[in-house]
């Protein structure tokens, strides 16, 4: 036999591997081998595949066969393991296995050209005891998202790599740096999961500030402690929501983890660089692999312990593309490899607390704060119907804020809406500042003198008079983060007030900056979006304002309850993180509203999250909703509406309905036009996950034989309808 066929799996819509023939070598040459990568052309391109497979025939004739051009020897093949959680996500999401393994590697990878490739490699096999220490210095000296990563010796070397994963510094009896004394609560949850043998899907429920951080980190010490002495080596995959969250969690383990490689994941970091973490983490010289929601498909060879940080956040749900959960693949991935996963919150999804109710998840509880006498903040309601907001802020909150200015303690104002004001407006005729592209508002960027749309980013100059009647006095209406500034910068001249916000933060490391002057003490008061509400630990700060929640209370979306609570236990646990003073004020919560009494804030008020996730159930179990029935959504784009309303049509009506299946009408999506594309949506819905993803694989092959002149994707599991 002269050539073997080689299987490969190409970024392409085409649900199908793609194959190829391969010359034969002597016998000195390897056959290529499942999981490396391979460069073939593709129509009048050259592309980069993974080879799922290698066979001695194919179903089409031989002259129809291309002849693949090369196979990487450079990098060990990925792993079955790997091809698997691939194709587990292709089938599950029901896209091509090539859509989902070929962007799951880095951009440089993906590439025909191996510039960066061997460029990458040779930085890796530097010295590690030349290497490990100059990119530290590095680090410090940038202040950013930099990678510690200890290289392979040689790129020849990758096989061997795997095995000697351990650094040398890993000989001694301890190499992580002296732990904090854990409470009860705590050494019980890390014993759990240090002693757990095979697949258990933790739940680790806290309250803000109970050291979930620490559990983490002494549960992979454990670990690590475990394959140092038992062998084989291990590798700790960590997932935080955010970007913004890295350095805070990079500061963290390298200081507990002195003599370990930490590998960056994430889509902050420049291509070259993630090229080098993904193969320090491919190779299993990363012990631990820090990063967002694209880090769940980094090739792990070693890997023992998978951690999801704020485990309810919607961020770990892709939005475009291949949407995926990260959170849920983070399970099935710990389930594949018989591993435990712990998923951390304050406030978890309704989903995970489900699966806690029916037993598929075990709960580990931290009740109280780690730091003796550091207790939950007081929560307050002031009514805007009594205290009326000057400025976006009633007297109550600003003698609040006026009383932590004078005890030298910082603030934190809270307000999901960046911007100077959601729209303008003219009071003599009605108009207001549309968005022509977009069914939305342009938003006023005062310091930027623009209207902008935060959906399409169409801009203008803001007008000198109205558009439509010449009126010059035109008005913003409502408030954003920038107005909430200019009214704070008025009321307390003398203060050092901070605004961190998607607007604030545009350029590369300036978000990393506003944090750390605020953990500085350079800050009195901190003013921002959701950026600021989550998983940072603000020693010095005493007082949360929240100014305009309401909004979420009546919203047609039925998560806006359950993703408004979580918001504001997650801003509220930023006050009072450190011991009280003895002369000193509680911590406090202050949230302005018109509905004080609504059943979501006086949940909030008794930090009582058990309470609102049953009522919460129950409302849930009786409409029919998820977790207790399971959804996709088909969305369908195209510059007429109507269009897009009668293919969702002819697909509803394109195949018969099982009896567990429900199809509901097609209607126009919430935003319905965005970028001058008209958009709308069909909810398919079973109470059934089996029946329904049997029913999506039978009827997506129906639809694409329709052909439309439009634009479609199905979600599985959306989490915006």
């Amino acid at each position: 036999m002269e050539h073997c066929i080689l299987k490969i799996a190409l970024d392409s819509p085409l649900d199908s591997l793609f194959d190829y023939q391969w010359k034969l070598q002597d016998e000195t040459v390897p056959l290529p081998r499942p999981g490396q990568l391979a460069i073939v052309p593709f129509g009048r391109r050259e592309v980069v595949g993974i080879i799922v497979a290698v066979s001695d025939h194919s179903d089409l004739p031989a002259e129809k066969l291309r002849e693949a051009l090369a196979v990487h020897v450079q990098v060990p093949p990925l792993s079955r393991e790997w091809l698997d959680l691939c194709r587990f996500a292709a089938d599950y999401y029901h896209r091509p296995l090539g859509e989902v393994a070929i962007p799951g590697l880095p951009k440089n990878l993906r590439t025909t050209k191996t510039t960066a490739l061997d460029k990458a490699l040779a930085k890796l096999a530097r010295p590690a005891d030349v290497a490990l220490p100059r990119l530290r210095k590095a680090a410090r000296a940038r202040g950013r998202n930099a990678a510690i990563t200890t290289p392979v010796e040689s790129p020849a070397q990758a096989e061997a790599a795997v095995e000697v994963a351990e650094p040398a510094a890993l000989a001694s009896p301890v190499f992580w740096s002296a732990t904090p004394n854990l409470n009860a609560a705590q050494e019980q949850a890390v014993a759990s999961i240090a002693e757990t043998m095979g697949f258990t899907p933790y739940l680790l429920f806290g309250v803000t500030g109970s050291g979930k951080t620490e559990v983490y980190l002494q549960a992979a010490a454990r670990i690590f402690a475990q394959a140092h002495s038992e062998g084989p080596p291990a590798q700790v995959l960590i997932l935080v929501p955010e970007i913004n969250l890295t350095p805070q969690w990079l500061a963290n383990v390298q200081a507990r983890f002195p003599h370990l490689t930490i590998a960056l994941l994430h889509s902050g970091l420049a291509e070259g660089e993630r090229l080098t973490h993904w193969l320090a983490a491919h190779y299993g010289r990363a012990q631990i692999v820090l990063g967002t929601r694209l880090a769940i498909l980094a090739s792990l060879p070693n890997l023992k312990l998978i951690v999801v940080d704020e485990e309810h956040d919607p961020s770990y749900k892709q939005q475009e593309g291949l949407r995926y959960s990260a959170r849920d693949l983070a399970v099935w991935r710990a389930h594949q490899l018989g591993i435990p996963v712990v998923l951390g919150s304050a406030t978890p999804s309704l989903e995970s607390w489900q699966h806690v109710q029916s037993g598929r998840y075990k709960k580990l509880e931290l009740r109280e704060r780690a730091v003796p006498d550091a207790v939950l903040p007081k929560v307050r309601m002031i009514d805007m119907e009594r205290d009326r907001p000057t400025g976006g802020m009633t007297s109550s909150l600003i003698k609040a804020v006026r009383l932590r200015l004078e005890c030298g303690e910082q603030s934190l104002l809270f307000l999901n809406r960046r911007g100077y004001a959601p729209v303008m407006a003219c009071e003599a005729c009605g108009w207001i500042s549309n968005c022509a592209h977009c069914s939305a508002f342009m938003v006023l960027h005062k310091l930027d003198r623009k209207l902008r749309c935060h959906h399409c980013s169409n801009e203008m100059r803001i007008p000198r008079n109205c558009p439509t009647c010449g009126n010059i006095d035109l008005q913003p209406i409502g408030r954003g983060t920038q107005r909430v500034e200019e009214s704070l910068q008025q009321l307390f001249p003398a203060a050092r007030i901070q605004r961190i916000d998607a607007d604030s933060t545009r350029l590369k490391g300036s978000a990393q900056a506003a944090f750390d002057a605020v953990h500085r003490g350079e800050v009195d008061i901190l003013i921002g979006t959701q950026m600021v509400a989550k998983g940072h630990d603000f020693q010095n700060l005493t007082l949360v304002g929240v100014l305009n929640p309401d909004t979420a209370l009546f919203s047609q979306d039925y998560r806006a309850a359950e993703r408004l609570f979580a918001q504001l236990m997650q801003v509220a646990g930023r006050a009072g993180r450190r011991a009280q003073k003895e002369d000193g004020n509680p911590s406090e919560v202050w949230i302005q509203t018109r509905y004080p009494q609504h059943p979501l804030y006086a949940a909030l008020r008794a930090h009582d999250y058990e309470r609102f996730a049953d009522v919460q159930l129950q409302d849930r179990v009786q409409a029919g909703l998820p977790p207790f029935i399971y959804q996709a959504l088909m969305r369908a784009e195209a510059r007429e509406l109507q269009t897009a309303l009668e293919f969702l049509e002819a697909a509803r009506s394109s195949m018969d309905l099982p009896p567990e299946v429900i199809l509901h009408d097609p209607i126009p999506m919430a935003m319905t036009r965005v970028a001058n594309v008209e958009r709308a949506q069909l909810l398919i819905e079973s109470t059934s996950r089996v029946a329904l993803q049997a029913y999506l694989t039978a009827w997506l092959p129906v639809l694409r034989e329709i052909k439309p002149r439009i634009k479609w994707s199905l979600e599985v599991d959306p989490q915006d309808i």
